[in-house]
């Protein structure tokens, strides 16, 4: 199909001519996307019809495990929601507010088909008669029915609650009403992220005079300058992304920009402008305990949590007071430290308030340890840091990474690069793209354009049984906001964006590791509170010695990085760490707060907040700020009523390094059984049923404490 004489929509055809048939970047024009997800839509509704019009008994093979030869519309939306989020402009903007209520209208019309849903309850109970499946898999009201793996059963399980969790059981006005429910917050997560992106995008912080820029680091000052000259601006521009505002906050001596820079940032989307996001946070609270509400749960945790390792807000409840408990002193004493040093060099009149906590923060860290950033800087260039990153993942798994120009990328920032396992087979295609820019949301995350599936390949003399199965491969991509180049220096990382790396690289080894025959239980298609396991398990390896050697060379002198700077690192490590866990403690306080409501919320959303997190806030919060509305994991993320999965991940990834330290680090052995019982498996198994294979028993808290220094071993 064309858009025009000379233009063929290359999203029309599923096989791009690509290396791996990789999305053809360099070749999808903007007017490509509407056409070719609206003959998805008609593809997709004629798949659905073959299903439930097939005159044949309804059984697994032809109900449940169907697929498509083509599945156009995850091809199509994947590229483009995932363009969205990391290059995007006001057109892609408009669009997806075009595209968002007919796709979600599309899966309401799939997800309450009562005639498809009769059949996977056919076939659900021919397995379950209508209860949990048992050790055994095989029919109990069909004995010719065949066997189903353990995968098989979690498909056959997922797919028959995803409909009574949709809704498909409900009365037609009550359908109808999950219908609106559904399409209004489509509209109002895409709008809350899009306001948090315009206007941080918005704001600028314009300096001229130099003597502004006291205390800043030359790599600061730099980017900075480099960031003016970019917009044409005289002097230095300061944003709030992380590379640029992370620095200021540290190091800028001029308290007065430091307030005005946090004032900026923890503002967003609360004032009085067409970006606030104040009703946009009631609407979407409001709309999701009304949805749980009518499909009988008492708040939307108790709807989310059923699908969790959690299983409930009084587990996490749990899991928080014990982090409370913990951590909550240690962290006052911690800020008791801060405040004392502020006093000492400023007065005893001196107040810390919130944009003085990293300055300051930083200054008893250098008195305490002499250990900075900046100092590690010129060791952390990017390339190297990549290297290293992927030379962990072949002294683990044995696998290896080679670029591929070959393979279209969506910007000239992005890189492709092939993965290659040990043997020498085809693995997965990663994308690279490290660098902020104006079209891309802040933050990192980790995202796929294709998911790992094994089917039959079908060709004219083989099909069925006969065809052989092919194991298809995934495209993974890792998008970040690091530290960019400059004309005069290399993207020279800091520690903590070297972290991030790993953190995000983990989640990207789970989806390239993925080998599962199903696609929706493929690599992070697992339960929310076990999806960060492997991601902040490879944040481990940032302080190892045996990793830092590997990569951590002088970007001028190829000098490595001083043992006794790593010693440094090593030693700091735990340098506020309680101040950190109680932080997020009360992010996950503030998600459950919102999400355990069984009223309406009407209230003044910044009043909330405040009383929902208060026995957490460690520093006075200043008036006006607000962080709710920008806090897309719980809003327009998959985090609502779910933010605490990352201290619940973090006490099993605790427990899961402590094995990999008993057996050394690097042992090719445990990083084995971790890639065969976690990483491959997806979500083919209930979490805990992977993590105690792997881990011989269930995690406990103290190895994270541990870790921590709260307890000593």
């Amino acid at each position: 199909m064309q858009n025009s004489e000379s233009h063929i929509n290359p999203l029309f055809n599923k096989d791009y001519g690509t290396p791996h048939n990789t999305p053809p970047f360099d070749r999808i024009l903007f007017e490509d996307y509407e056409p070719a997800i609206m003959e998805a839509l008609k593809l997709d509704n004629a798949f659905i019809d073959r299903i439930v019009s097939n005159p044949e008994p309804p059984t697994f093979d032809n109900t449940i495990a169907i697929t498509t030869p083509d599945d156009m519309l995850e091809r199509v939306t994947k590229v483009f929601f995932n363009l969205l989020s990391a290059n995007t402009n006001d057109e892609m903007d408009a669009l997806a507010q075009k595209l968002s209520p007919i796709l979600t209208e599309h899966a309401n019309n799939i997800m309450f088909n009562r005639a498809y849903f009769e059949r996977v309850e056919a076939v659900y109970k021919q397995y379950a008669d209508g209860s949990a499946f048992g050790v055994a898999a095989t029919s109990s009201s069909n004995p010719s029915a065949r066997e189903l793996t353990p995968e098989e059963q979690m498909l056959l399980k997922n797919a028959y609650e995803g409909f009574l969790r949709a809704g498909v059981a409900l009365p037609d006005d009550e359908q109808q009403h999950l219908r609106e429910i559904n399409n209004k917050l489509g509209l109002l997560t895409l709008q809350f992220s899009q306001n948090n992106l315009k206007e941080t995008n918005a704001y600028e912080l314009r300096i001229t005079d130099e003597a502004q820029l006291a205390g800043l680091t030359p790599t600061s000052r730099e980017a900075a300058a480099n960031a003016a000259k970019e917009h044409g601006y005289e002097g230095w521009l300061f944003t709030l992304h992380a590379p640029s505002y992370g620095p200021f906050m540290t190091y800028a001596d001029n308290r007065e920009l430091r307030r005005q820079l946090y004032m900026a940032k923890n503002t967003l989307c609360i004032k009085d402008n067409e970006y606030n996001n104040e009703e946009i946070v009631r609407q979407i609270v409001n709309l999701r305990l009304e949805r749980a509400n009518i499909l009988g749960f008492k708040t939307y945790a108790d709807y989310v949590l059923v699908h969790r390792m959690a299983e409930s807000k009084e587990r996490v409840y749990e899991l928080l007071d014990q982090l409370l408990n913990a951590y909550l002193e240690p962290a006052r004493k911690e800020i008791a430290e801060i405040e004392a040093l502020a006093r000492r060099l400023e007065g005893d009149d001196f107040k810390v308030e919130p944009w003085d906590f990293s300055y300051y923060g930083h200054k008893l860290k250098m008195e305490r340890f002499n250990i900075d950033a900046e100092m590690l800087r010129p060791y952390l260039e990017l390339s190297r840091v990549r290297e290293g990153v992927f030379g962990l993942a072949t002294r683990l798994y044995g696998i290896t990474f080679k670029r591929n120009t070959d393979i279209p990328v969506y910007h000239p920032d992005v890189e492709a690069y092939e993965v290659i396992d040990k043997d020498g087979s085809f693995l997965a295609v990663l994308f690279t793209d490290f660098f902020p820019r104006e079209g891309k949301q802040s933050g990192a995350w980790m995202t796929s354009f294709k998911e790992q599936w094994i089917g039959r390949e079908e060709t004219e003399e083989l099909k069925g049984e006969k065809a052989p199965l092919k194991n298809s491969r995934p495209h993974v991509s890792l998008v970040m906001n690091f530290t960019k180049p400059t004309p005069t220096k290399p993207a020279l990382l800091t520690l903590g964006e070297v972290e991030t790396f790993l953190h995000e690289f983990g989640h990207a080894l789970h989806g390239i590791f993925a080998n599962t025959r199903y696609s929706s239980l493929s690599g992070t298609n697992v339960y929310w509170d076990f999806v960060e396991l492997p991601s902040q398990l490879m944040e481990n390896f940032a302080v190892e010695p045996g990793f830092l050697d590997t990569f951590a060379l002088h970007y001028q002198t190829g000098e490595p990085l001083p043992q006794e700077l790593i010693q440094r690192i090593i030693d700091s490590r735990n340098f506020n760490v309680a101040y950190a866990c109680v932080r997020q403690v009360s992010f996950a306080l503030l998600d459950m707060a919102y999400y355990t409501r069984t009223e309406p919320l009407t209230e003044d959303v910044p009043t909330f907040e405040r009383e929902a997190w208060h026995k957490a806030i460690l520093i006075p919060e200043v008036p006006g700020t607000c962080m709710s509305v920008q806090f897309s994991h719980i809003m327009s993320g998959g985090y609502a009523a779910g933010y605490y999965s990352y201290k619940w991940a973090e006490v099993l990834d605790a427990d899961a390094f402590a094995l990999f330290k008993q057996a050394g680090i690097f042992d090719r052995a445990t990083a084995q059984r971790f890639r065969d019982e976690i990483l491959s498996r997806g979500g083919t198994e209930h979490p805990m049923t992977l993590y105690r294979r792997f881990r011989g028993g269930e995690p406990t808290i103290n190895a994270l404490l541990e870790r921590n220094g709260i307890i000593k071993k």
